[in-house]
Formats: structure tokens, sequence, C-alpha cells
């Protein structure tokens, strides 16, 4: 029972990564690991940022209340902290102390507007995809120290920082039909 669906979660995945694939067109073939963990970032970011910027702006401090949802982000929260999340794991994998400043888990209280949110939002991308140009070949298993007491390779912050950002793309998936939206991703597509 386990393995049948073990089996069908790698169909869904495929078919799913299937579908993505073939709305873009082939990268050229990595010539580092840098260059492959940007191909991936870039498909993330892709998803990512059309869906933060489809939220109207007088929109985005909207959270549900009911049930389950009480105490969750905002949507400018979500997005927000995915920036923060950006910054701090490219600082991580740079070894360097981030080049703006952080504020908490949620990012700087400052940025308020729409605006203010999306261009923290590219920038981060922006500098996380400098942080996984970084790597190659001679340092990706380099252990690392993290602002969470631990220690990893470089390329499992370059990894993780590639994940994060889907799991809070569901949620604003959310909160974006919730709102009568349809996703960017998810509108029928030009061929």
């Amino acid at each position: 029972m386990a393995f049948t669906k073990a089996r069908l979660g790698v169909f869904i995945l495929f078919c799913c990564s299937v579908s993505t694939f073939g709305q873009m067109t082939s990268p050229p073939p990595a010539k580092t690991p840098g260059e492959a963990l940007n191909v991936s970032l870039g498909l993330v970011e892709q998803q990512f940022v059309p869906a933060a910027d489809a939220m109207p702006a007088d929109k985005y401090d909207f959270a549900p209340t009911n049930g389950e949802f009480k105490g969750v982000r905002t949507f400018a929260l979500e997005v927000r902290h995915v920036a923060t999340a950006n910054y701090m794991f490219g600082s991580m994998v740079l070894a360097e102390k981030p080049p703006v400043e952080l504020g908490d888990e949620n990012g700087p209280a400052a940025l308020k507007s729409k605006a203010e949110i999306m261009k923290f939002l590219n920038d981060s991308f922006a500098y996380l995809h400098k942080a996984l140009t970084s790597i190659n070949e001679k340092n990706e298993l380099e252990q690392l120290d993290s602002p969470f007491g631990m220690k990893a390779s470089r390329l499992s912050f370059a990894s993780f920082s590639i994940a994060h950002p889907l799991d809070h793309y569901g949620q604003m998936v959310e909160y974006l039909r919730m709102n009568g939206i349809v996703p960017p991703a998810s509108r029928p597509q030009n061929k």
C-alpha cells in the first residue's frame, strides 16, 4: 500500500513537472552546480513573483480569520517573509552579512506598501541568484554555520532556499482565491 502511494506521488509530481516544463524553453546545459540551482530558483521565482504581484495593493493586508486560519500571516507578511528568507539563505551561502537590514522573520516592519514589498522581494531573488551562482564543485559541500545553531553544506542551504518559497506560495494561492483572484500560474497560457 505505501509503495503504491509513493508511486502515485511520484507520478503526480512528474505530471506537474512536465506541465510546468512544457511551458518553458529549455535552458542551456548547466556548467556548474550554481547554474543548475539557478534554473530551479528561476522556476520558483516565475511562480512566486507574479502571485505576489497579483494581489491588489488594497488587499495586501488580507488574512483569513475564520476556523483554522486564526493568527496566520497576512498576504504582505507572506511575501516579506519569503524575501527575508531569500536574503538570509543567500547570505548563508555566501558566508557574509545580509546586504540589507532584515528585521525579524517577516522582514523590515517599515515595509508597508505593495510597491515597497515587491521591490524587497525582487531584490531578494536577485541576491539569492547571485549567491547560488557562487556554488561550484569545490565549495558545494563546505560546511557552513547557520543562524539556527547548526552546520550544513552550502548546497543544503541552497537547496532549501529553493524549496522554501513554494510552501508560502501555496498559502498565497489560497489567499488569492479567497479574494476571487485566479493565480497567474493557473490562468490559461497563450502559446
